[in-house]
């Protein structure tokens, strides 16, 4: 228990840093097809006996940049899905080589938080660090990029390279979380509670850290309620996820606020990149 709270918690930071680009940048699909698609590589490193860690990271990597290289010239969302489809297929050519993964295999679509043993806390630990710098290194240009590409664009800061960053730190976010949470799973963590937090306020940091406190509370709750209940985490993850959304859109309406209509507070308040452009 003690393992499954620390390794959830480290998950639930990184979803929610990630998250807030994530629903920011309108990637949901992007955020659905690399970690589904990652699966493939855990199966074949299954497979070939060595660490799912180095089959998740090749394959989400390769997916993260074929998505990003080949949606350059095409239509983002027709290379998301056949970079989705292609590796799922693989996936499907692993595991029909063999019949002996099929617990491990439902732990990686589900997640097995409850079986988190302790030699997979440190490795997971590293990842997750390395993830919150890798956002921390291109904050601005990634948040400028994300809300007014084109005045990015003016002042140097270049759409196709902050896709690139953004789908490499997805990859990377993957790698991490779907041990943990499962394929299946860590979409809902990473899109629930940022959606909700954008809900409540405009401004950017604000939103990420309330982004990854609604995370928290939706792992904390979801393992608590497993625990009582003999329920599947995943369950309680979904169902939090969205209750915190809709609980968000409803306060949203209350107040009569849209995110979508205050770029410039967006902006300005915590970059300064930008001055009052769109009201």
């Amino acid at each position: 228990m003690v393992n499954a709270w620390t390794v959830a918690s480290i998950v639930a930071v990184v979803a929610g840093l990630v998250g807030f680009f994530t629903v920011l940048r309108g990637s949901a699909f992007a955020a659905h097809a690399v970690p589904n698609g990652s699966f493939a590589g855990a199966a074949g490193a299954s497979l070939l006996g060595i660490s799912t860690l180095i089959g998740l990271g090749v394959f989400s990597l390769l997916g993260a940049l074929g998505i990003g290289l080949l949606g350059r010239r095409g239509r983002l969302d027709a290379v998301t899905a056949l970079a989705l489809v292609m590796m799922l297929a693989l996936g499907s050519l692993f595991l029909s080589f063999s019949t002996e993964y099929a617990q491990e295999t439902y732990s990686l679509l589900f997640g097995e938080v409850l079986g988190i043993s302790s030699n997979e806390v440190a490795p997971t630990a590293a990842l997750a660090l390395l993830c919150v710098a890798a956002i921390a290194l291109v904050y601005r240009p990634l948040l400028l990029s994300s809300v007014l590409a084109e005045v990015g664009e003016a002042r140097g800061v270049s759409a196709f390279r902050m896709e690139l960053c953004f789908l490499l730190v997805l990859a990377l976010a993957s790698t991490m979380t779907v041990p943990v949470v499962g394929t299946l799973l860590i979409f809902s963590l990473m899109i629930g509670p940022p959606a909700a937090a954008r809900s409540f306020t405009d401004r950017p940091l604000v939103a990420m850290g309330l982004s990854v406190a609604i995370a928290l509370a939706t792992v904390w709750s979801a393992i608590a309620a497993s625990y009582q209940t003999n329920y599947p985490v995943g369950f309680f993850v979904g169902t939090i996820s969205a209750g915190a959304y809709a609980l968000g859109r409803a306060w949203a309406a209350w107040r009569g606020r849209r995110p979508s209509s205050r770029v410039h507070t967006l902006l300005d308040a915590d970059t300064g990149a930008v001055p009052t452009i769109i009201t």
